[in-house]
């Protein structure tokens, strides 16, 4: 007979109303004297099938002499019920569930069962979008499978999410978890054979994912480390763990004080804790889940810590010497606060020993740094590039919009205090020429081509994507350099960065078929003809164009019938004084040195057939000092239709016509903007201040259009 193998019936497992995404799964024993089919919403517990609502999301397990054979007999049906795609500002569940839930239900599945270890997959995730990859979670030294908590919801969208659930009490040694993962992956290589496996290593399991990575060289893994226990034989806390292995059973106390140092406590009770609530509520809320923290003693009883340590420590030497035969993507994720593994240290071993290895570095994250307070998982994948859907990465299909959380993030952590310096106002056109507040003389229906003039630093960025984020509901999708694209300035310690998240809110490098693809998506492109040129422009500069003498985007924009729309934005002048610019920098002797240096290293060209300055500018950047903040204006111009131009196609006169009104509209634009500007009565900060102090948090009217 089959046999059954599941856990307690807990909500966290068991189907909801809600959830559309209808499974079977068929569990087999190897002796194949017959197989049973059992409902995925169907939970077992020794045998006995506990069911819940028909045709809901669930796991699949398999067994026959003690061992986990793992498949996946029949994968969840989700191509009627799956999106396409996810819109602008979706709800990613970010602080839905907690570290109280992740204490919950660790409790009860890590009662004794009896059974090996097997893969589940949280209600939490829902459905994928259609034709996404499958991820594969390996736990760290807890084994519950539950370190994605925070993210499931998030992930869920992207992914098709199993994890990794090692019972407490269950003995399999090193090689045979290797094996159980390796089986699944290449199940899902054999099914979907042109699609990337993800596989998310936390502490224990990241030499899991390196260990069954150098066995399968060929099949296309994406690899993401939380920091990985390849280091734990040069852990600080080797003298603790020798200690443990000699301390008595009655001696059990000493577990809580390893609990206390496994990550940022704070951190962990700040998930969904609102950074700008008064000192006295965030203290209230956090002391409130705190005492969650001292629950890892149940979850890791002495006798099953001591095991885990041994297998930690098998599980290293093996990762370790297998590093060479690793071909997989790999992203490494380490903390700057990590009280158990030296993990900074051994991400830059990994950097240097992998060879295709990524880095991303948390200065304040502890050691469970998955489920700590901060950027969400989902969020990193994207900002480094490692979201794809097949073999190559495709800049609109595997594109993800930011969600609410993000832009949240990014505007309250990130961009927060420059917008609230700046106080970004926004101005568009009609179709009778008529300057009004806000976009709506912006096509909501693309394909729109924004063309601009780049602040310096491209300072006016943030305020413009969120300003289309948050009264439109529209993605922008950049056209940056493709130096931002490169890995020319990362290390071990690099963080996540405004370059990342720069790629987060759409942008790609700058080039024809990247700007082909945006368009014939429909998209809302946005085009700096000037380029770094004009955001790293010297003294005297500001507002003026650089424009290349070739109409290379007009021709482009008619093919697809785009809709162009010419914008200034002025404010530089108003934060920030330049002392120094390129050329003032080229003439220090030891500056000197490395400005060549570092021009020699930047062999990227955007524009190979566009002559003078504007196709090789000097990119380095001057010495700036700040003012007292004034404002920054924006002035999107009357829209200009190129559906049914042909002549346009056709007549390169016409085109260049085209493309001399649309640089002159933007010029237009910026003067306008720096006429108006002098009227704004509140075009200081100390004014701005004074006017939310006396009305409340509301938004600062400005000029009379």
């Amino acid at each position: 007979m089959a046999s059954f193998i599941g856990f307690q019936a807990l909500p966290f497992f068991t189907s909801n109303s809600k959830n559309k995404c209808g499974s079977r799964v068929q569990v087999r024993s190897l002796s194949g004297a017959d197989s049973t089919v059992l409902s995925s919403d169907s939970v077992v517990v020794n045998g006995t099938s506990i069911g819940g609502e028909r045709g809901r999301g669930g796991t699949s397990i398999d067994q026959a002499n003690g061992q986990l054979r793992t498949k996946v007999e029949e994968k969840r049906r989700v191509e009627d019920d799956a999106l396409e795609t996810l819109k602008p500002l979706w709800e990613d569940g970010y602080g839905t569930e907690t570290i109280k839930d992740y204490f919950d239900i660790a409790k009860d599945i890590v009662k004794p069962d009896g059974g090996p270890p097997r893969w589940f997959s949280p209600i939490a995730c829902g459905c994928p979008l259609k034709d996404s990859p499958v991820l594969l979670f390996l736990p760290g030294m807890d084994g519950t499978g539950l370190g994605l908590v925070l993210h499931h919801t998030a992930l869920g969208k992207a992914f098709e999410v199993w994890c990794l659930h090692i019972p407490v009490h269950d003995r399999t040694p090193f090689e045979g978890l290797v094996k159980l993962v390796e089986e699944t992956v290449r199940f899902e290589h054999a099914s979907s054979p042109h699609k990337p496996i993800y596989l998310v290593g936390d502490n224990f399991g990241g030499c899991l994912a390196l260990a069954v990575a150098s066995r399968n060289p060929a099949i296309d893994l994406v690899l993401i480390l939380s920091n990985p226990a390849t280091s734990f034989g040069r852990s600080q806390l080797q003298p603790l763990f020798l200690l443990l292995e000699a301390m008595p059973d009655g001696l059990h106390g000493a577990v809580p004080y390893l609990s206390s140092i496994m990550g940022d406590l704070v951190k962990m009770a700040a998930v969904n804790i609102e950074s700008m609530l008064p000192p006295e509520q965030r203290f209230e809320r956090l002391s409130g889940l705190l005492p969650y923290l001292s629950d890892f003693v149940d979850i890791i009883p002495m006798d099953s810590l001591l095991w885990k340590l041994k297998l930690l420590k098998s599980a290293a030497a093996y990762a370790n010497s297998r590093l060479h035969s690793v071909k997989a993507e790999v992203l490494v994720l380490s903390s700057g606060k990590d009280k158990i593994l030296p993990s900074r240290d051994e991400a830059e071993r990994l950097k240097n020993s992998l060879q295709d290895c990524v880095v991303r570095y948390f200065k304040d994250s502890g050691h469970t740094l998955l489920l700590e307070d901060g950027i969400g998982l989902m969020t990193i994948i994207k900002g480094t590039f490692k979201y794809r859907c097949a073999r190559r990465l495709n800049i609109t299909s595997d594109f993800l919009p930011p969600s609410m959380t993000e832009l949240k993030y990014f505007s309250d952590q990130i961009t927060g205090l420059f917008r609230i310096a700046t106080d970004p106002i926004l101005f568009s056109t009609l179709e009778d020429g008529k300057i009004t507040k806000g976009l709506v003389g912006v096509p909501s229906e693309g394909p729109v081509l924004l063309v601009g003039y780049h602040m310096f630093m491209g300072l006016e960025l943030p305020s413009l994507a969120e300003g289309f984020l948050r009264e439109k509901n529209i993605m922008i999708r950049g056209l940056a350099h493709p130096l931002l694209f490169t890995r020319m300035f990362e290390s071990s310690s690099s963080e996540f960065s405004m370059i990342d998240w720069v790629k987060v809110f759409g942008a790609v490098p700058v080039t024809g078929s990247n700007f082909f693809k945006l368009l014939s998506t429909k998209s809302h492109v946005l085009l700096y003809p000037g380029g770094s040129r004009e955001a790293l422009h010297y003294k005297g500069e500001e507002y003026k164009l650089f424009w290349p003498d070739q109409q290379e985007f007009v021709r482009m924009a008619a093919r697809f019938g785009a809709t162009i729309v010419p914008f200034g934005a002025v404010g530089e002048d108003d934060v920030g004084e330049m002392l120094l610019d390129y050329n003032d920098l080229i003439k220090i002797p030891v500056i000197n040195d490395l400005i060549r240096e570092a021009m020699s290293q930047n062999t990227l060209k955007v524009r190979d057939e566009t002559k003078g300055e504007v196709a090789n500018p000097n990119l380095f950047f001057p010495l700036m000092v700040p003012k007292i903040p004034g404002r920054f204006y924006y002035l999107f111009g009357k829209p200009i239709k190129t559906k049914g131009r042909e002549d346009i196609l056709k007549d390169k006169q016409v085109a260049n016509q085209l493309y001399l009104q649309i640089k002159a509209e933007v010029e237009r634009n910026m003067a306008f903007l720096i006429e108006k500007r002098e009227e704004d009565p509140y075009r200081s900060i100390v004014d701005r201040t004074l006017y939310k102090a006396m009305h409340g948090p509301i938004e600062v009217p400005a000029f009379e259009t």
